[in-house]
């Protein structure tokens, strides 16, 4: 956990082009194939961490411990991964709901989870986890599903006001407060415009 915040720390202090570049010329020998398949790979080890460490503390000091860990590792975590984000595709400062669009389907989460964004208007996105890995490997483990609900506020919002500070989130549909039974998870962003309409 200490070198998980470490980590963190030293990360947020960082940007894309700043002290620590890639250093893996291994990489540049790999076809475009090769390397789509090892973003999956770095995805899924990158899951697999993330549930090792909340199982750990689960297993110790209960759920309740380790979703105040989870929160807090989250609402640091979704802020540099919007922000990396945001830079590597260029967007602008107030980049709108089709930016969020855009940003949300280059997330680790996308390499991992079936989903899917709908525009229920030009001032509304409806984003959708169809399956999700997280659940499923619970499930398949007879644990109890993860109450993401609370943390999913956080990350969903945090990452939304990266991309545009006008954007606010709001849950559909997510495990304990489950309303829509026909995908694991479900958001709302709005734009909320100014008076000026901008």
């Amino acid at each position: 956990m200490t070198n998980f915040f470490f980590v963190c720390y030293t990360e947020e202090k960082q940007t894309m082009k700043g002290e620590f570049p890639m250093q893996n010329p291994a990489l540049s020998d790999l076809s475009k194939e090769e390397l789509m398949k090892l973003i999956e790979l770095y995805s899924k080890n990158w899951l697999a961490m993330d549930g090792v460490w909340f199982q750990s503390v689960e297993q110790k000091f209960g759920m309740d411990e380790a979703m105040e860990h989870d929160a807090q590792a989250w609402r640091r975590f979704t802020v540099m991964e919007a922000r990396r984000i945001r830079e590597f595709l260029q967007l602008p400062e107030r980049a709108g709901l089709e930016g969020l669009k855009r940003a949300l389907s280059f997330r680790f989460y996308a390499n991992l989870n079936q989903d899917e964004c709908v525009m229920e208007d030009k001032d509304t996105l409806l984003y959708r986890v169809k399956s999700c890995r997280v659940q499923g490997a619970r499930s398949r483990k007879g644990m109890p599903l993860h109450p993401c609900k609370p943390v999913g506020l956080i990350e969903y919002s945090e990452f939304a006001r990266v991309i545009d500070d006008r954007i606010r989130c709001e849950c559909v549909s997510c495990y304990p407060d489950v309303t829509d039974s026909s995908c694991s998870c479900c958001w709302r962003f709005t734009l909320e415009r100014g008076k000026d309409g901008k």
